[in-house]
């Protein structure tokens, strides 16, 4: 296993794989690198992957805090660093698309070229998943919040024919200070005012079923961002990068296809 240390000394987890231009892939809320599991190797055809465990998951250190995603994008870029990564097309998820959007905006010339999936610009302006969801996500019954969860993630008729284990549901080792951390990082975010900063070209992808995080974040991003595209997956919910990867991987490779190649 390979670490960076980062500005303030934590241990941060990552594994690259496959070979080719670097692509940096980053998870959602309370997830480990195993988040891209299922998907990451319908890249190697073109870029080496790269994921991380977020401090407080996986291997990484698990410091009591604080956590943002700000944070979280400097932690990125202390892989990069250690990994002499001077470039890299960045593909961001949930909350790994909050923590691309920082790293965009504060380290520019970081980011060849940028896709914010399943995500939002986060703060009063952004459109909140409705009451009923909540309610059920906080429910005292594991069960129910694991339902709740499962439902958001995929479509009925995907999990008939997936059961599982399904890598995109919280890194079952994270301690309780780690996931309260990742919580308080991922709705606290607000990039609102910088987007407008972000200078790389952008793809946003949403799935039209998404509840976990409203389909409207997409247009919010699209709007704030220049030049930024977007792309809605019809019928697909919070995790369309998985249960829709026949169509969405080669969506990305193509758009990424199209950025002026590394040096």
């Amino acid at each position: 296993m390979s670490h960076a240390i980062t500005a303030d000394g934590i241990r941060i987890a990552y594994q690259p794989q496959g070979a080719g231009a670097p692509l940096l892939l980053l998870a959602g809320q309370a997830n480990n690198h195993h988040w891209w599991d299922a998907v990451r190797g319908d890249f190697h055809t073109a870029r080496r992957t790269i994921t991380l465990d977020y401090r407080g998951t996986g291997d990484s250190d698990k410091p009591e805090g604080p956590y943002s995603t700000q944070g979280f994008a400097e932690d990125a870029v202390a892989v990069l660093d250690h990994l002499g990564v001077e470039r890299a097309d960045v593909y961001g998820t949930s909350m790994g698309g909050r923590v691309a959007q920082w790293l965009a905006v504060r380290h520019p010339q970081r980011v060849r070229s940028l896709v914010l999936g399943c995500t939002s610009p986060g703060g009063p302006r952004a459109f909140e998943r409705d009451g009923t969801v909540r309610r059920s996500l906080a429910s005292p019954d594991p069960a129910e919040r694991l339902r709740t969860l499962l439902d958001l993630m995929y479509t009925p008729q995907w999990l008939v024919a997936n059961p599982g284990p399904h890598r995109t549901l919280g890194d079952p080792d994270l301690p309780p200070h780690a996931r309260h951390g990742h919580l308080l990082a991922s709705n606290r975010h607000d990039a609102w005012d910088v987007l407008p900063q972000i200078l790389a070209p952008t793809l946003v992808l949403h799935g039209t079923d998404d509840r976990f995080n409203p389909t409207a974040n997409a247009a919010l991003l699209a709007e704030r961002i220049p030049g930024a595209q977007v792309q809605l997956i019809p019928g697909a919910r919070h995790a369309y990068f998985e249960e829709f990867r026949d169509l969405v991987s080669p969506l990305v490779l193509d758009f990424l296809d199209q950025r002026v190649s590394p040096a």
